[in-house]
């Protein structure tokens, strides 16, 4: 249940003016409009209001919200994002919008190691701190990662699946962030840890990594911001950087058929302009096939999607308790535009317009080879 709050007599004219998914999102970030209760339930009332009215419907809500009085909106921080889309400067912008945030804001809603990606509710997990834990470690299962390996993690955030890594399966890694923050944090766990001597973190993009050989990659949550048109580029250069025989996990948000068909996926309205400037999703089978022109083989594929509701669920209920410290690390606007694409995104799982989806590549050798056991059974023991 929920209850929505009207805080202005203009508000109602300034969310559901052209564009709607822009501009109600604009409306609840500058506090006109407000939720008391389930925010999820809320962005599903919305969802089903704004889609496909009929001609009529639409003229008489114009001409009733024609009446009211406008509502000025306050300065929002918003993304006016400039040069090539998806060029390194550009990409480093976006991410910087995103993830730049002060670290003790994603503390106000993430678990202890702050993994921003979907958690993993194994059996007998009943924590976020624990799923999210269990999640690293089922990721690096599935690459059967093993001491000594050499592990490029592209995307890495704040670091934590690079220390678990190193710290309890043994490897060398290295992790890759475009965030000046997410670099600082990372290098800062690193040497808490101990793990200097077989873990580091860089500034770098997928693009400008140097020569390297690597016995595994895995990249958690960051292929959502690559962009379709770089798909090519992206999995080229897994495949460029990654041993003959070996192993890359690929964990992203995939969008429905339906909705990719209808909004191309691209991050628009409000969650472009306020989240994640640039974002893009692409449907699973259309990954895929990228990844197999790249010289990749598909060796397994699971959709977490229920998993990624239950952590979004998780984040708001952590947000929404820790609502004053949000707002005193970042600001009232970023807690409520949180608040909103978080909810927002739950909902989207929960009905099928997203997926999450591990999907595990094998670099054969030029014998066929890939180094993977015969079956699946190791990874539950």
């Amino acid at each position: 249940m929920f209850t929505l709050l009207v805080n202005h007599p203009g508000a109602l004219r300034s969310a559901f003016k052209p564009p709607v998914d822009l501009n109600a999102g604009r409306a609840f970030a500058a506090g006109l409009l407000d939720v008391e209760g389930d925010m999820e339930a809320a962005v599903d009332e919305m969802f089903h209001a704004i889609q496909q009215p009929s001609a009529k419907a639409l003229l008489r809500l114009t001409m009733l919200l024609r009446r009211l009085p406008p509502a000025p909106l306050p300065a929002l921080r918003e993304a006016r994002l400039s040069g090539k889309l998806h060029s390194i400067e550009r990409d480093r912008a976006a991410i910087g919008f995103h993830y730049d945030q002060p670290v003790a804001f994603y503390r106000t809603f993430l678990d202890r190691d702050l993994v921003y990606s979907c958690a993993y509710f194994d059996r007998d997990v009943t924590t976020l701190d624990e799923a999210q834990r269990a999640k690293i470690d089922y990721s690096l299962r599935k690459l059967r990662l093993q001491p000594g390996e050499r592990l490029l993690d592209i995307g890495c955030g704040w670091g934590a699946l690079v220390v678990r890594a190193a710290q309890e399966f043994g490897a060398y890694v290295l992790g890759v962030t475009l965030s000046e923050r997410q670099l600082e944090e990372g290098r800062r766990r690193i040497r808490h840890a101990g793990v200097e001597e077989r873990a580091r973190v860089e500034r770098w993009d997928y693009r400008e990594l140097p020569a390297m050989t690597f016995d595994k990659i895995v990249s958690i949550g960051m292929f959502e911001h690559v962009g379709r048109e770089k798909l090519p580029e992206y999995f080229g250069a897994a495949n460029r950087l990654l041993k003959s025989g070996g192993l890359f996990l690929n964990h992203g948000i995939g969008i429905a058929n339906e909705y990719a068909t209808m909004r191309e996926g691209k991050s628009t309205g409000f969650v472009g302009r306020f989240i994640f400037p640039d974002g893009e999703l692409v449907n699973v089978s259309d990954a895929l096939q990228f990844a197999e022109r790249a010289g990749f083989e598909v060796r397994d594929v699971e959709n977490l999607r229920e998993h990624y509701m239950r952590t979004l669920r998780a984040w708001v209920s952590n947000l929404e308790h820790n609502r004053q410290a949000a707002i005193a690390a970042a600001s009232e606007q970023s807690y409520r535009a949180w608040r909103l694409y978080m909810a927002g995104s739950a909902q989207g799982f929960r009905t099928g317009r997203m997926g999450l989806f591990q999907s595990l590549l094998a670099k054969p050798d030029k014998d066929g080879a890939v180094d993977l056991p015969a079956t699946r059974r190791d990874l539950y023991n």
